[in-house]
């Protein structure tokens, strides 16, 4: 068996691209029987949100989430790395502590060496290691393609929590990490991406948005997400959406990885960016002349993208500077919530 597989290959999408489009999300949870009430659920699947999250007691609350995909990057240890930064991101995403995590396995035995499927878990386990978090236990089965991910579980005081729909009107969106990781990946696959790129992607999508603990309980920190799949318009969306507001995005100001311009004005786009914006273009309004390589951008899909966070625009300036401290250098204000009809507005 050869020992040069390009993990990639295996694989008919990667990363945050393989998830279903948001259209096709929303018809699909559109038939699903409204849960009965619980008393003790503090978030559900009604808003899109990052994680369950489930009241223990006046002190705490247990955030739950899982996460999985398909080869982003070639490199078995890298993927798993990836992989495990981007489960863990839902939990800090909602403003709480990682504490656990069970691996989710699928792999294609027989079209790949043992040691490969070793090193992803390895690699997973890494980042697990260095969040504090144990991978307890999981599940594995042999499937066509590549799979790998995790449960994560963690914790939040219950008056401490964020979600992705309390965002209040005047509040700044602030974004912590640059986007790209789509488009790194399509010119991965298509042998086009330099060094430098490759370099810019790991690092990106290996960063833990551990951020998110510290800004639970901040004044004026009213709403939390991160950016993966539906790319910075679809995860906006969702927030104002569950606000009940609209949004502007100021594109002059969102933050890109290294070389994405370069590669986007070229045409290096995944299919999920396409996706992306047939499920949710209808919702947003884009200025005359609006080129096409930065709508493909504003859609592109994020593999472990960073957080985005609304907050009062007064204390905007020290959750920005907080940011940076914490390692975020290219954290930007890249928008607004405003009032009117949920819905995204963006300025060139």
């Amino acid at each position: 068996m050869p020992e040069d597989i390009r993990l990639t290959s295996l694989a008919h999408g990667g990363g945050c691209g393989c998830k279903l489009s948001p259209a096709v999300l929303r018809d699909i949870l559109a038939t699903m029987p409204v849960a009965a009430p619980f008393a003790n659920l503090m978030v559900g699947a009604e808003t899109s949100d990052d994680a369950a999250v489930w009241r223990l007691n006046d002190e705490q609350a247990l955030v739950a989430t899982t996460d999985f995909f398909m080869p982003v990057v070639d490199d078995p240890y890298e993927f798993g790395r990836i992989a495990a930064t981007n489960a863990l991101s839902d939990i800090y995403a909602m403003g709480a502590t990682p504490i656990l995590a069970l691996a989710i396995v699928g792999m294609p035995v027989g079209a790949m060496p043992v040691d490969m499927i070793r090193q992803i878990l390895v690699g997973g386990a890494s980042v697990c290691s260095s969040a504090g978090v144990p991978v307890a236990g999981g599940h594995s089965i042999d499937s066509k393609e590549p799979i790998y991910g995790l449960v994560a579980l963690g914790l939040v005081h219950p008056d401490k929590l964020l979600t992705n729909r309390t965002g209040r009107e005047g509040d700044l969106l602030i974004l912590t990490k640059p986007l790209g990781v789509g488009i790194y990946s399509a010119a991965l696959k298509q042998n086009r991406l330099d060094e430098e790129g490759y370099a810019a992607l790991i690092a990106s999508t290996t960063k833990l948005n551990t951020l998110g603990m510290k800004l639970s309980g901040v004044d004026g920190v009213h709403a939390l997400t991160d950016v993966t799949g539906f790319g910075l318009l679809g995860h906006t969306l969702e927030m104002a959406r569950g606000a009940g507001l609209a949004a502007e995005i100021d594109a002059a100001f969102v933050p890109m990885l290294p070389g994405v311009e370069a590669l986007a004005r070229d045409g290096v786009r995944t299919g999920a960016a396409a996706r992306n914006w047939d499920s949710y273009g209808e919702a947003v309004q884009a200025p005359v002349g609006f080129e096409g390589w930065r709508r493909d951008v504003l859609c592109d899909p994020q593999t472990s993208g960073g957080l985005l966070i609304a907050v009062d625009s007064e204390q905007a300036p020290s959750v920005l500077a907080l940011a940076m401290r914490a390692g975020f250098a290219t954290s930007a204000i890249v928008g607004r919530l405003i009032g009117g009809s949920p819905g995204i507005a963006i300025r060139a």
